[in-house]
């Protein structure tokens, strides 16, 4: 959850013996925002030059009566011009954010020019010839040899009929040691294909209309692998830019309460924030525009790496080269500026899994949404709308679903805690969805065993659970949130959804989602953690699953919602099974056809122990 947040405020400060007003323009944050990786506006701020200053500016100045100083409660210059030119791995987490927030993305797919050629300026595009596409991404990782490499490699025709090499290498995250080349062939095509195949020769070991045509290696040794781009922009380029947001809002034919929401799901921002997060939002590597055949090629990797990590060796020596060899395979797969050798399953959940689920929903997002990073007159918020292929409606407050929905969530919800900081969560509007993606109310009414449960999402994630209706999990591994299996996984605690439904630094709001499931005729429950075989069975019979949590819903204040819905709404109480390893209970189904999204929740995360630290 990030709630801290900032503002763009024009103060005016009237003296007691001036009559014209002083103008200041800046951007109020607090220290712990930086220290947390800024956000889009923080970036913002920095790319305009606009001064950002700490929240003590605006007490000192009202105290005083008169503006202070900006410079004197700058909270950036430590970050900002002593980390120019560092490595990004060398930098605090928080630095390293707030400088690729601000950065461009200079690879946004298969037909963009990198923008370091400085040749889409003068018209370039990206050379095409019996089908091929001229245009490369590699990357490397060999945390052995601390080896962490990408490649850019690219054709570029500008008019006049001349073609250029484009040429690109060097450390992830290091542009100041990266090689780099600009070649003019003119109008001489053969010989700079032949140079572009021969240098891909020489970057990954293997020949190149194999792997263009194919995607198939002859070698299984490869100096570096060839992220597989797809036609298109990577969200981060294609999607609305803060810039916009306003004015496609101001456009949009919706009504106001869906392009709120339609306009959120539709920009950079929250897609931006969801790569940083996870340290993979690279300027020069289009992460969020991978092929289906790349996007297969990492889930066979995880499967493959589970499997191998059963059996795993437990001694140093051998359990070293193990971890070491699977961590440079993944990130080899799906860069990062950050490459570590991850160890156990619970790392492969929270980083690889877990990570792959929100990249790839990354990558539809952007399919769905393509450019709309030019004008906003053609209303492009309504046209992603109706790719969406949903129907998305305000629930009324005076409606008897809104009272429901409002109850079930102050029943079940506690205040989460981030590192020092406690959140509560109001409701700022509900919204009611129907799509073809997942069965409709009344496919689901003939259900049995049917409950009303909480489905926790990144927001970078809801933009394809509308368009596609929600996917199982994507392995099983004997930690929470993936030890079902396969399944589709909710809750009957608004507490647990709400650690998943943030947006952005610099955006309170989240979205929680309430789904209708049928748990099926036989529901089995589940105290502990299953073992591998106990969760094949649960996959091939789909079984409908009660995890119980250390902490279930009074079972006194149920009650039924309509068409026997079943609505496990009451007060969070101890279960008995106080060793369980799930803290709330968690239901998973395996099939999708047996869960429908109902409503979207919209809320707003609340600081509830914020105070004002003063500057040292």
């Amino acid at each position: 959850m990030f709630l801290l947040f900032y503002f763009l405020v024009w103060f005016d400060i009237k003296g007691s013996t001036e009559t014209n007003s002083k103008g200041v323009t800046c951007v109020v944050a607090s220290a712990a925002e930086r220290d947390r990786g800024g956000s889009g506006g923080f970036a913002e701020a920095l790319e305009r030059g606009t001064p950002i200053v700490s929240e003590n500016w605006i007490v000192d100045s009202i105290q005083k009566n008169e503006a202070q100083p900006l410079d004197a409660y700058d909270i950036v210059t430590d970050v900002v011009p002593e980390g120019k030119g560092l490595p990004l791995d060398k930098l605090h987490p928080s630095e390293e954010a707030i400088e690729t927030l601000a950065a461009e993305l200079k690879l946004a797919g298969k037909r963009s020019v990198h923008k370091d050629s400085k040749l889409d300026k003068d018209g370039g595009c990206i050379f095409e010839k019996d089908g091929i596409i001229y245009n490369c991404a590699f990357s490397v990782c060999d945390l052995g040899s601390e080896m962490n490499h990408f490649c850019i490699l690219q054709l570029i025709m500008v008019p006049k009929k001349h073609l250029h090499l484009y040429y690109k290498k060097g450390p992830i995250g290091h542009d100041q040691m990266a090689e780099e080349r600009v070649e003019d062939f003119g109008s001489r095509v053969n010989d700079a294909v032949q140079e572009f195949v021969l240098l891909f020769e020489e970057v990954t070991g293997n020949e190149f209309e194999p792997w263009e045509r194919e995607k198939k290696f002859e070698k299984k040794s490869m100096k570096m692998y060839p992220l597989d781009m797809d036609v298109g922009f990577d969200v981060r380029h294609g999607g609305a830019g803060l810039r916009q947001l306003g004015s496609a809002a101001a456009h949009c034919k919706l009504d106001p309460a869906v392009a709120f929401l339609v306009k959120q799901l539709c920009s950079q921002e929250i897609y931006r924030y969801a790569l940083t997060e996870m340290a993979q939002d690279l300027p020069d590597l289009p992460i969020g525009m991978l092929t289906d055949v790349h996007l297969r090629r990492g889930e066979e990797v995880l499967l493959q790496w589970i499997r191998d990590a059963e059996p795993a060796p437990e001694s140093p020596p051998a359990a070293d080269a193990f971890w070491i060899e699977i961590s440079n395979k993944w990130f080899t797969l799906f860069p990062t500026t950050r490459p570590y050798t991850m160890r156990g399953f619970e790392q492969i959940a929270d980083n690889v899994a877990s990570g792959f689920e929100t990249i790839r929903d990354i990558n539809v997002a952007s399919h769905l949404i393509g450019d709309i990073s030019g004008s906003t007159l053609d209303d492009p918020l309504s046209e992603c709308y109706k790719k969406l292929g949903c129907s998305i409606n305000c629930v009324p407050e005076d409606s008897e679903d809104y009272k429901m929905i409002l109850k079930y969530l102050e029943k079940t919800y506690e205040p989460v805690r981030v590192d020092d900081v406690v959140y509560g969560v109001s409701v700022d509007r509900i919204y009611a969805v129907e799509s073809s993606a997942f069965p409709s109310y009344n496919e689901m009414k003939k259900l049995p065993n049917k409950v009303l449960l909480w489905c926790g999402t990144r927001s970078s994630n809801l933009l394809r659970h509308l368009y596609k209706g929600f996917m199982p999990a994507v392995c099983h591994l004997p930690v929470p949130g993936y030890m079902f299996g396969k399944a589709i996984v909710c809750s009957d605690a608004a507490a647990e959804a709400a650690r998943y439904g943030y947006t952005a630094v610099d955006r309170p709001e989240g979205y929680l989602v309430l789904a209708v499931a049928s748990l099926g005729e036989e529901v089995k429950e589940i105290t502990g953690t299953p073992g591998e075989e106990d969760v094949k069975s649960l996959e091939e019979k789909k079984t409908g699953v009660k995890g119980v949590g250390r902490k279930t819903t009074d079972e006194s204040e149920h009650f039924t919602w309509r068409d026997d819905v079943k609505v496990p709404c009451g007060k969070l109480v101890p279960s008995g099974n106080k060793d369980g390893p799930l803290e709330y209970n968690e239901f998973a189904v395996y099939d999708p056809k047996q869960v429908s999204i109902q409503f979207l929740v919209a809320v707003r995360y609340e600081e509830q122990n914020m105070e004002l630290v003063p500057d040292e």
